[in-house]
């Protein structure tokens, strides 16, 4: 074993002795940010693999604040993957191994190398809601519609080893990781005997990976094309971000909850510009936030833009560990090797941060957020101003007149009605002071005699289900029936868009008078038509106030203000009268959580209930069936062989899409109901699938042909090419003829014609969905050419073999006078060693411009995987040598 920087030695805990990679002996490692030292970590311990240098660990210990990012390779400890993302990693792993024994290599070398676990969260829809069966109802819905999928997977657990699956009803991949999977200190023997110990990072296919940072635990999302290449035990190549670090100062005030810390959290970051970054949080007020509000910071990180946000680790972490039930010894590990290692917190010691944010906590107020962004925050006063607002920006006529701040809500459904209340996402349930306190308010509502409005879908989905367990303990349970919230399974549901029907009349009200509706929910995502495609307007508020607005049944009327309803005596209630003081929360949480409940709560996390036990694996090979709807053979690697392309400049391309700033993944790729009237809906009528079995985008991700027909066809997608026009609609240029995106993809295809997208700010925000990148590349895209990008789409692009080219600054389409409708050409890029810019010539009505760009391929292992046409060919090709 190398060890060229003298940095192996070992720790005794409890009479065991663990080898470690001490990082108090080398110079300047005790100034770095805690990302960066568990980075320079994690390079000391790997120092033996082909993709860890000695370079990339002396650039690390020579960072400074301001100065460049080295490149270094990051190899998590473990996997995370959520049943939506990970199903279509695991049909590529399928897919590279039938291509590696078809070329002469050994299909058993495509295996998870790295631990690896699939929590199934994504599935369960709200079909039904208010009523005491609803979570019976909707999860066997669930199996029957995801039948083919869920066998898939139980073939996929006995296939490969090193993969674990956390079957459906046990809650949401990432509450799972914070309460039971994550060990923030991993103690494990190699296979050559010894006994190492090492900080838990991981990597997962999705964007809210970033909550177990909460705990000390470093991780962050990624799309599954660089969760495959993780699994597969290669390291990821990354350029070190920008590290930000957080200064936290004072407490919180009585009443504000941990939601609207991270409301206000989202906000400032993303105004003060965080994208990519790393985000550490430090100073005396760290140490009043508990995990779980921590956990919630974190969570959110995508919504302000960065790649992780790390929180030390300090007594707060231990006393969450021994909580959850976490062994003595691991939590004796734990300190023992943060305290040695210099990664526990010492508010008196600040590393160094190329840039530090102030916030004092006593400034955070009761907070929400939309209508159609996370960071768009909002005091709940302010709601009816922007729900007026965001009605006159969505018709473009005058705003209708809606109640003033103060009035009594309405009797009737209308503009800025609230037809979903949701207390959804790991987000927030997982933080038992604000759950508790929903049922405070719920009770106290309930004994006043009051009801939610009957236009209201209600609905509670745990993170998992110790939530549903203590508040059942508390007592409040009873009342959240009371008011319709039910529980309607354990999964992301709402936050995810599967919300589910709306009641028929309402959704019949809501399209004959065209209103513009509103969801409330605890979750972490309200871009525009995400949560329902009938409901514009989305708020983000914390559970209590879920239930408030339940019972106010409007946006349009300031819910501190105004009266939320009447009681039994026709008496106006207010607010202020329901909302339970933080001693009650406090000593009602304390009574009845502790770690038995966690205990019993993980027991059997691995095991699933008999239908998920009943299920035929598909078997170790796979064996595709024309037939299905659901799970497909991947075409991505049809054409792989054992060469490598050489790059080639585009010539004559056209513009596919012209797009706006903030463009989500939600936007190119969604995930909610398949339109029967849509390319996606027509293909499925041709294969037998009828209207009310066409299920959702989000299903179907293992059925490629169901999701390059629904690239780029969200209804909120705005393509400048069709001014006026919506949702999946483009020209073909030079005929001008109107057409479906995917029509006009084909068209092109069989004319020869290579495609780009003009895009603006902000390209790809929102989910790690890599179908948002592996759609783009099958509609025949080539290249993106984009004001900025966010972090994970872009690397998803890069994965999948589409260049992202970056305007230089102050540069944008419009101030090019480009419309779209030029062609585009690129010259610089078949030159043989990665280039740092191009040169794009457009021709056009308007003359011919020619301008540089940045070529985002940040690093010599992106153009790598670039020039073989994406990771898949890239480890085809690794393991054929």
């Amino acid at each position: 074993m190398r060890d060229s920087f003298g940095t192996c030695s070992r720790l005794t805990v409890d009479g065991g002795t663990w080898e470690i990679r001490r990082l108090d002996g080398l110079p300047t490692a005790a100034r770095l940010p805690m990302s960066l030292r568990l980075l320079l970590e994690n390079l000391l311990r790997n120092e033996n693999d082909d993709d860890v240098t000695a370079d990339q660990i002396e650039s690390l210990l020579s960072w400074r604040p301001g100065g460049p990012g080295p490149e270094v390779a990051f190899t998590p400890s473990r996997v995370l993957l959520q049943d939506l993302s990970g199903i279509p990693v695991l049909l590529d792993l399928v897919a590279i191994r039938e291509r590696v024994e078809l070329l002469g290599g050994d299909p058993a070398r495509i295996a998870p190398v790295v631990p690896t676990d699939l929590v199934v969260d994504h599935s369960v829809t709200v079909d039904v809601a208010g009523r005491a069966d609803a979570a019976a109802v909707n999860t066997g819905r669930e199996y029957a519609r995801n039948t083919e999928r869920y066998e898939f997977l139980r073939g996929a657990q006995e296939a490969f080893d090193n993969f674990r699956i956390v079957p459906p009803g046990h809650g949401i991949c990432h509450q799972v990781n914070l309460e039971h999977l994550a060990t923030v200190v991993t103690g494990r023997q190699g296979g050559d005997g010894r006994r190492e110990a090492f900080p838990d990072t991981l990597v997962g296919t999705d964007s809210h990976t970033t909550m177990v940072n909460g705990l000390g635990v470093l991780g962050w999302g990624v799309g599954g094309i660089e969760a495959e290449s993780a699994m597969l035990g290669q390291a990821l190549s990354m350029r070190v971000p920008e590290v930000v670090g957080v200064r936290l100062t004072g407490t919180s005030p009585p009443g504000v909850t941990s939601t609207d810390l991270v409301l206000t959290v989202t906000e400032t970051l993303r105004r003060v510009g965080v994208v990519a970054a790393f985000v550490e949080f430090f100073g005396p007020g760290v140490a009043s936030l508990p995990v779980e509000a921590r956990a919630t910071v974190a969570n959110m990180s995508p919504e302000y833009g960065s790649t992780c946000t790390v929180f030390p680790i300090d007594d707060r972490t231990l006393e969450y560990l021994r909580l959850t039930a976490r062994p003595e010894s691991q939590i004796r590990l734990v300190e023992r090797y943060a305290r040695e290692q210099g990664l526990w917190a010492d508010p008196e010691v600040e590393a160094d941060y190329d840039r530090v944010v102030e916030m004092e906590l006593a400034r955070v107020r009761p907070s929400v957020a939309g209508p159609f962004r996370p960071h768009d925050r909002l005091s709940p006063s302010a709601v009816p101003a922007a729900v007026s607002r965001a009605r006159r920006r969505g018709t473009g006529d005058e705003a209708r007149v809606v109640p003033a701040a103060g009035a009594t809500p309405p009797e009737t459904v209308g503009d800025g009605s609230v037809v979903i209340a949701a207390i959804t996402s790991c987000t927030n349930t997982s933080a038992p002071a604000v759950m508790i306190g929903a049922g405070l308010l719920a009770r106290n509502a309930v004994r006043r005699g009051m009801r939610t409005k009957p236009w209201v879908k209600t609905s509670l989905a745990p993170g998992s289900t110790v939530v549903a367990e203590y508040l059942a303990a508390a007592g409040l349970q009873a009342d959240l029936d009371a008011l319709g919230f039910q529980l309607v399974g354990f999964g992301c549901t709402t936050c995810s868009g599967n919300s589910g029907p709306l009641d028929e009349q309402v959704r019949r009200a809501v399209r004959e008078n065209d209103l513009d509706v509103a969801a409330v929910l605890s979750g972490n995502r309200n871009f525009a038509g995400r949560i329902h495609p009938e409901v514009r307007m989305s708020f983000l508020a914390s559970p209590p106030l879920v239930v408030a607005y339940a019972l106010a049944g409007t946006t349009a009327v300031d819910v501190t203000d105004a009266p939320l309803g009447l009681d039994r005596d026709g008496r106006p209630v207010h607010l202020s009268e329901l909302w339970p003081s933080d001693e009650e929360i406090r000593e009602l949480t304390d009574r009845v959580l502790g770690a038995d409940r966690y205990r019993d709560g993980y027991r059997d996390v691995f095991s699933g209930d008999e239908r998920w036990n009943a299920l035929a694996p598909a078997g170790t090979g796979f064996t595709w069936r024309e037939s299905s709807t659901y799970i497909r053979r991947p075409p991505f690697l049809d054409e792989v062989d054992r060469t490598v392309p050489a790059p080639a400049d585009l010539v004559g391309a056209r513009a596919l899409l012209h797009l706006d700033d903030f463009v989500t993944t939600d936007h190119i790729s969604p995930v909610g109901p398949i339109r029967p009237d849509s390319e996606a809906g027509r293909y499925l009528a041709g294969c037998g699938v009828g209207p009310a079995e066409l299920h959702s985008f989000g299903a179907r991700r293992g059925n490629h042909e169901v999701m390059v027909r629904g690239t780029f066809t969200n209804p909120h997608l705005h393509n400048r090419l069709v001014p006026g026009a919506t949702g999946g609609t483009t020209v073909h240029l030079p005929s001008g003829e109107r057409t479906s995106v995917f029509g006009a993809a084909q068209r092109y295809r069989s004319e020869g014609t290579p495609l780009i997208v003009l895009a603006g700010a902000d390209y790809g925000t929102g989910s790690s969905r890599d179908w948002a990148a592996k759609g783009t590349r099958m509609l025949g895209v080539r290249a993106v050419l984009a004001r900025s990008f966010e972090r994970i789409h872009r690397s998803n692009l890069v994965g999948t073999g589409v260049l992202p080219l970056q305007f230089v600054d102050g540069e944008h389409a419009d101030t090019l006078g480009l419309d779209g409708r030029e062609t585009y050409s690129t010259s610089g890029l078949a030159v043989g060693a990665r280039p740092r810019h191009v040169t794009v010539t457009a021709r056009g009505a308007g003359g011919t411009r020619s301008f540089r760009v940045l070529v985002r391929l940040d690093t010599p292992a992106e153009w790598e995987l670039f020039r073989h046409g994406g990771i898949g060919a890239h480890v085809v090709r690794r393991v054929l040598t």
